[in-house]
């Protein structure tokens, strides 16, 4: 009972929105009302004017939309609904209030009666939500069986092209695009008017009527038990026959139920190819036309009661119901993989969430090598540096300490001009005493004296003269001295200079500074190398020797 009513309710959604003249998705109460009506006629449910009346009252606001239908449709009609009406009239009923407004006006190679039926059989494969569309799956078995009743070859690449030029945003075609894309002739090309059609008419007849398998076939009689040829048309539970296939006259029926059974038999009497088929109180003996149509109804008889048997419906609705049901496993697992893949995703932008957050990290570490290798690199820029200033300090120090040496050597020199120096003075005052003494005696002795005075004199002139070039000697070494003592100043400077470099890069060197001197004497001819005890000395000895005089 439900997939009745859901199949029934298709049919009248394009009845009801047929009926919606400026697409707002409400009827006004009296169309709906002559459609109840309609639609208590054609599927024999008894008509409540009183219920009518009173669903669709008077103080009811404005037009009813398609929810406030329902109520009424499901509750008056459709369960009250048994099966015992005329399919064909109730989708005809309904055709004829939506085809004026949705068929196409462009020419069909169909005739709007094969337009019906690929509507009917739209509402049968159609999905099962609302607006109704047929799916991609659903139009290429209904094209495929087409052609395969026109007696050609099924074009896939044909239609895999169709698809690639399918609107996705629709998801399927409505029941008025699936007329036209049948109409036009696209999949049946080299087909003319009256083999489309009949292809359309075996579809309709096996999809919407149930007609399992039909034919002409010969069929004896129970009481003349004459043969005569009859139109066969086998459906679910039930063998018709017919005078012809226009289905006009019915002779009769052949019930069919799980007690049934279909047998071959010999042939007899002249007749070929006959077959029986055994119900509970009637036997039928039939004879088709060749041995292959004989294998094909006692296979097709064969399948149809062992389906009564296992209380399954008939074939192509099994079909229809494994597709249905595989697009929703197809969609679930779809969805399920959507599920998974917005996991993924998001686990995704997680791991790059972190991957950028080490990244931060990484950038950050590698900021801290570079500054610390530029650090580093100064650090090492100050050692070269300092490197550089020890070397320089090195060589400054070792002008200093050559420096010294020159002074010394110098101050060696002075001591050593000064000691000949002090030597010719003692000389010389030795010299002067034996003069003096040589005054004191003899006049011979003097002029004897006198003579050696002269030759003392001699050489005592000789004796200034190389104490005049001693003196010129000792001023040189004096101001070499001078120039000495300078170079040792610059060289103390400049010691002094890179000391305090030092002392203000960290103190990294300590500087060889020179001792301390003693105050120089100073003599009559300059500076003296003799100590303060040699002058008392001498002092003491020249003051005698003039007491003594």
């Amino acid at each position: 009972m439900g997939s009745l009513k859901e199949e029934l309710l298709k049919a009248i959604w394009h009845a009801f929105t047929a009926l919606d003249q400026d697409h707002s998705g409400k009827v006004s109460k009296s169309q709906l009302k002559v459609l109840s009506h309609n639609l208590c006629t054609v599927l024999k449910v008894p008509h409540d004017p009183v219920a009518l009346e009173e669903h669709f009252r008077d103080d009811d606001e404005g037009p009813v939309s398609n929810q406030g239908y329902m109520p009424y449709l499901n509750r008056f009609i459709l369960e009250k609904v048994q099966d015992n009406f005329d399919k064909i009239e109730f989708n005809r009923m309904c055709w004829t209030l939506c085809v004026k407004k949705n068929l196409t006006k462009n020419p069909l190679l169909i005739t709007e009666e094969d337009a019906f039926k690929i509507w009917v059989i739209f509402n049968f494969l159609s999905e099962d939500k609302y607006p109704l569309i047929i799916v991609s799956e659903e139009i290429e078995y209904l094209l495929k069986k087409l052609t395969e009743a026109m007696g050609g070859g099924w074009q896939q690449e044909q239609f895999e092209h169709y698809k690639i030029n399918f609107d996705d945003s629709k998801n399927g075609l409505s029941a008025w695009e699936l007329i036209e894309l049948i109409g036009n002739g696209q999949f049946s090309k080299g087909m003319d008017r009256q083999t489309v059609s009949m292809a359309i008419n075996e579809v309709f007849n096996e999809l919407i009527l149930d007609v399992l398998k039909q034919g002409y076939m010969m069929k004896k009689g129970h009481r003349r038990k004459n043969w005569t040829e009859r139109w066969f048309v086998l459906k679910p539970n039930i063998i018709s026959y017919y005078v012809s296939e226009d289905l006009k006259d019915k002779k009769g029926d052949i019930l069919l139920d799980e007690n049934c059974c279909v047998e071959s038999l010999p042939d007899k009497d002249g007749k070929k190819c006959l077959f029986l088929v055994k119900c509970f109180d009637k036997t039928f003996e039939i004879s088709a036309s060749d041995k292959k149509k004989k294998q094909e109804w006692i296979q097709a008889i064969h399948s149809t009661i062992h389906l009564l048997k296992l209380g399954s419906p008939p074939p192509h609705k099994e079909a229809r119901q494994r597709r249905k049901e595989l697009r929703k496993k197809q969609l679930a697992e779809q969805e399920e993989l959507e599920r998974q893949m917005k996991e993924l995703q998001a686990a995704n932008e997680s791991k790059q969430q972190e991957l950028e957050a080490v990244r931060k990290i990484r950038q950050q570490m590698e900021e801290q090598v570079a500054q610390k290798s530029s650090e580093l690199e100064q650090y090492l820029q100050r050692v070269r540096e300092l490197e550089d200033m020890y070397l320089k300090l090195q060589e400054a120090l070792e002008d200093e300490r050559q420096a010294r040496q020159d002074e010394e050597t110098v101050r060696k020199l002075q001591a050593r001009l000064l000691e000949e120096e002090s030597s010719k003075r003692a000389e010389l005052e030795k010299w002067h005493l034996e003069q003096q003494q040589a005054i004191q005696t003899t006049e011979a002795e003097k002029q004897e004296l006198e003579n050696q005075r002269v030759l003392k004199e001699q050489a005592l002139q000789e004796a200034m003269e190389q104490l005049e070039q001693l003196e010129l000697e000792r001023k040189q070494a004096l101001e070499q001295y001078e120039e000495v003592k300078k170079k040792l100043e610059m060289a103390t400077n400049k010691t002094k200079s890179w000391k305090d470099k030092v002392a203000h890069h960290e103190g990294l060197i300590r500087l060889i500074e020179p001792g301390s001197k003693n105050p120089h004497l100073i003599t009559n001819w300059g500076p003296a190398a003799f100590t303060e005890a040699e002058l008392e000395e001498r002092e003491k000895n020249w003051k005698e020797k003039k007491t003594t005089e």
